[in-house]
């Protein structure tokens, strides 16, 4: 699997220019990214974990692919996810994770052609104290999509979003969404919900919960943390909404160290 893959420039002219402009923008923050350094974090190395955000354009728009993970799974079960999981011992890279984790859980095929890897974010952290690391692609051949296959105990539904509607949740009006007060948005705000909470592990600091409404289950937490950095940097502009809660942990060196410490006091207690 292709660390990175090149985009033939006539693949990109048959974009919308605004689409263009998105990938454009992830390739070049891509290739100057200065990766945090997270190798004296050695307790990390065992939990690592990686996902795939897989866009591609639909009617002149970019769109994410999305899964609402089964009722039966053990974690986050029902919740929406990108494809992704831990590394495995034999995966060569987490761009491998990645894919392998997609292909396992919708059928995305492997080494297709129509699949362009664009690369890595800095990774983020989870719920469970995984280190995810963001694997961007684009696929030029959206009818794809269509022929994914759900895994039976895994993934209960495929869905896709459009991802500038994670930075202004107004745009996502048009889709098909589901009923407000419904099992999968029971709230009584339009599109967007969000809450604070004060989070033990990361020095009692503030985390801000997102919450969108979609034509599934909410895209909410280390899904639309991830989604909200991939649109901010596609479409170089910030949310319309306030990002974070007053003094929440923003860089992912802050945000481990800040576990790190929490841990090392409940060991000593």
């Amino acid at each position: 699997m292709k660390s990175t893959s090149p985009i033939p420039q006539e693949t990109l002219s048959l974009l919308s220019e605004k689409s263009r402009c998105c990938i454009e923008n992830l390739l070049a923050n891509i290739a100057a990214l200065d990766h945090a350094d997270l190798s004296h974090f050695r307790h990390l190395q065992s939990r690592l974990a990686a996902v795939l955000v897989l866009l591609y354009e639909e009617n002149g728009e970019l769109r994410v692919l999305l899964t609402t993970r089964s009722k039966d799974l053990r974690t986050h079960a029902g919740q929406t996810a990108l494809p992704g999981g831990k590394k495995d011992a034999s995966d060569a890279n987490l761009t491998f994770t990645a894919y392998r984790e997609a292909h396992e859980e919708v059928a995305l095929p492997l080494d297709c052609p129509s699949i362009y890897t664009l690369g890595p974010l800095d990774p983020f952290i989870s719920l469970h104290k995984l280190l995810v690391t963001p694997i961007i692609a684009f696929l030029s051949n959206p009818e794809i999509i269509s022929s994914l296959r759900a895994s039976q105990g895994e993934v209960s539904h495929i869905f896709s979003h459009p991802l500038e509607a994670i930075l202004d949740p107004s745009i996502a009006k048009h889709e098909p969404l589901v009923e407000i007060g419904s099992e999968d948005w029971p709230y009584e705000s339009e599109v967007y919900n969000t809450s604070d909470s004060v989070v033990q592990m990361l020095g009692n600091t503030s985390y801000r919960m997102h919450r969108f409404r979609t034509s599934a289950s909410p895209v909410k937490g280390l899904t639309a943390d991830i989604l909200i950095k991939v649109a901010e940097i596609a479409y170089a502009k910030p949310t319309i909404y306030e990002r974070y809660a007053p003094n929440q942990l923003q860089g992912i060196v802050d945000v481990v160290k800040a576990i790190q410490d929490h841990e090392e006091t409940l060991a000593t207690a």
